[in-house]
């Protein structure tokens, strides 16, 4: 799929600089920007390192600014907008064309008779960017100017230079640009351009999305070099920027590196498939791409897998939530993973992760998440652990690893030993219903864990509706996996069947559908919410196929939309259809009315259950084809307003949406 736009993109500043590209390492770091060029985030920049991979993100370069001499006319590439609000230069009124070739954002600039193309990617397994020019039409030589502008802060942060001095120090065919003396060095090299020193900041840069973030809209950077070359028609020049001395400065050579590794994927992709499946949309081989962005490597010391051994660092892998500020989250990882390798053909990566998360296992809990700053993990989450079994499951499906199988079983022992005599934030099995309680003053377990200081916007302490759902369906998986390694598997049965004997008591017969928690300080909530979708969509359902239809019914008539469900129905007195503000404001409406794309999978498939009319379940999935196209190009956002046109929000690049958009799209393949 090639995803392009002519002038009538580019050449609009305000729809230029709503779409943006985004392109990744494997280990965490990454490079981000616009179409136009031109800085609306903090986290735009070309390259934003992974410094203790798959965190530790730092901005390190944050643009080249271009300058052509070409028959005597200057034409300046680059786009900025200033603190006074104005635009110089205005680089974007000379894109002619910009496409995503795989996942490289490509442009062409027409400079008179002349066309210049450029190229930006990542190396995979390395901080390190390419930035690859080629003139590819001309009638003289072509003398191009390339500034380098730097930065040396946390990709979350923002600086204002106050005399900041860094060091720059000439090395072979390039500069080393010191921030302080214990920052690590940044390398801007070239294959052939003379390279200039220069120390000079440039003041209070714009950053439009920031403030309509509420957050902190100025900026600066550093100008620490220029690049220099003369091109002649057919010629081509790289500048590389890297955390290493000596990185590939060959452009040709690591440009068909990357399209070897996609092409890699592609081809995963399509052998793993049945045969009755090969045709497919094209766009789905988009979301191939894009599925891999988000797996990235996560060390795992030996002495966390086994504290008697000796300290040891091994392979692992994890999930990163989105793009640009997400870490990896338990909660994310576990129900992205069967998307974003499974249904992608890479049932190795899925084993990694699955191994990995299994170091972290505590008190019967999956973490939260992993802190950006390396701290020891969080674990308050409820449903993350529980996840944690469907994805095993689905991994089971597919490959039958019985090994991995037998090594996960006493984890996921303990973890179900857990939750039935209690763990932590008062997560226990209540004796009573056989249900599953979580919360206490002050804590978000669930996803919809939005929290401002000590307010918990959406608490829902007690028994929610999709943690039992899970709690069930991990039940009846345990049960599958001890009968299938010869174990005790009575238990987790009569468990199971004590769950599902009182689940009855979530469905809301006046209202035809379930009540999102029960037992909370303030009741049964009857909110149209749709976390039950979950009840209908685990292999497991605990509801009867009435209760399935009513349920997918009314989420359907109330909460779905082009992009995924609403969070809260708009019947209701808190719902807010509109996301934005400050981070006061947006937190307070990200999960009372905001749609979430990840649950347009979860939807499609409990549709197909109740309708088992896969050519219906795929037209909710479609829209996202055409979403690929804006905001994020080439991939799928974290959320959209409620309300129409439902404008996208949050993440450029979400993993769990893209996860679950394959998961469900696969699902209903062959059908």
């Amino acid at each position: 799929m090639v995803i392009a736009f002519g002038r009538e993109i580019c050449g609009n500043l305000e729809t230029a600089t709503s779409r943006e590209w985004l392109v990744t390492n494997g280990i965490g770091g990454y490079a981000s920007g616009t179409v136009a060029g031109l800085l609306t985030r903090r986290y735009h920049g070309l390259l934003i390192a992974a410094l203790h991979p798959p965190l530790g993100r730092t901005l390190v370069l944050t643009k080249l600014e271009e300058i052509v001499h070409y028959h005597n006319q200057v034409y300046a590439l680059s786009t900025d907008r200033w603190a006074d609000g104005s635009v110089a230069p205005d680089g974007y009124r000379h894109i002619e064309r910009f496409c995503l070739n795989g996942t490289v954002p490509t442009w062409r600039f027409a400079c008179g008779d002349a066309l210049l193309e450029k190229r930006i990617w990542m190396q995979q397994g390395a901080n390190t960017t390419y930035v690859q020019y080629d003139l590819l039409r001309a009638t003289a030589p072509l003398a191009l100017m390339s500034k380098a502008l730097v930065n040396y802060r946390d990709h979350h942060g923002s600086v204002r230079s106050w005399g900041w001095r860094m060091e720059a120090d000439r090395v072979e065919q390039g500069v080393c640009v010191t921030a302080h003396p214990t920052a690590a060095p940044l390398y801007l090299l070239s294959d052939r351009a003379d390279v200039l020193l220069v120390h000079d900041w440039y003041y209070h840069f714009d950053l439009e999305v920031e403030r309509y973030r509420g957050l902190s809209d100025r900026e600066d950077h550093l100008h620490i070099s220029t690049f220099h070359l003369t091109l002649n028609p057919g010629e081509s020049l790289t500048i590389v920027a890297s955390t290493d001395a000596k990185p590939e400065l060959n452009g040709s050579t690591a440009l068909k590196q990357r399209q070897a590794y996609e092409q890699k994927l592609l081809n995963l992709w399509r052998t793993d498939r049945p045969l009755n499946s090969k045709d497919t949309s094209v766009w789905i081989n988009q979301l191939i791409l894009a599925a891999d962005q988000f797996l990235v490597n996560r060390s795992v010391t030996r002495s966390e897998a086994d504290p008697a051994s000796n300290p040891q660092s091994l392979l692992g892998k994890t999930i990163i939530a989105g793009y640009p500020w997400f870490s990896d989250w338990g909660r994310d990882t576990m129900i992205s993973l069967p998307g974003l390798t499974l249904s992608t053909g890479r049932s190795e990566v899925a084993r990694l992760i699955l191994r990995t998360f299994s170091r972290y296992v505590s008190q019967g809990m999956l973490p939260n998440r992993f802190p950006d700053a390396g701290e020891i993990p969080e674990y308050n989450t409820v449903d993350a652990t529980l996840w944690y079994f469907e994805a095993i499951q689905q991994y089971y499906k597919i490959t039958q690893d019985d090994d991995l199988l037998m090594e996960l079983f006493p984890v996921l022992t303990d973890i179900i030993h857990w939750h039935c005599r209690g763990t932590r934030y008062n997560i226990h099995l209540d004796p009573t219903d056989g249900l599953l309680y979580a919360g206490e003053e002050g804590v978000q377990l669930t996803w919809m864990d939005a929290k401002v200081g000590d307010w918990v916007v959406t608490p829902r302490t007690g028994k929610p509706i999709e943690v039992n759902a899970l709690w069930y369906n991990a039940l009846r998986t345990m049960a599958k996996f001890a009968r299938r390694l010869g174990k005790p598997h009575q238990e987790y049965e009569a468990i199971a069947d004590r769950t599902l004997a009182r689940f009855v008591r979530f469905w809301n017969d006046e209202l035809g559908y379930c009540y999102d928690v029960l037992d909370s300080p303030d009741g049964n909530d009857p909110a149209l919410r749709p976390n039950q979708i979950f009840a209908v969509s685990l292999p497991e359902s605990p509801l009867t196929p009435v209760q399935q239809k009513g349920v997918v019914d009314a989420c359907g008539r109330s909460l779905l939309t082009s992009h995924g469900l609403r969070s809260l129905a708009p019947d209701h007195r808190q719902y807010q259809g509109h996301y934005g503000g400050t981070p006061l404001q947006r937190d307070g409406c990200y999960h009372q009315g905001t749609t979430w794309g990840w649950l347009i999978g979860a939807f499609a498939i409990a549709h197909l259950r109740v309708y088992g009319n896969p050519t219906q379940a795929r037209q909710f999935l479609e829209p996202m084809a055409d979403h690929l196209f804006t905001h994020g190009i080439g991939t799928l956002s974290e959320i959209f307003d409620g309300d129409a046109p439902m404008t996208p929000r949050g993440c450029i690049a979400q993993a769990w949406t893209v996860a679950e958009v394959l998961r469900a799209w696969i699902a209903t393949e062959g059908m």
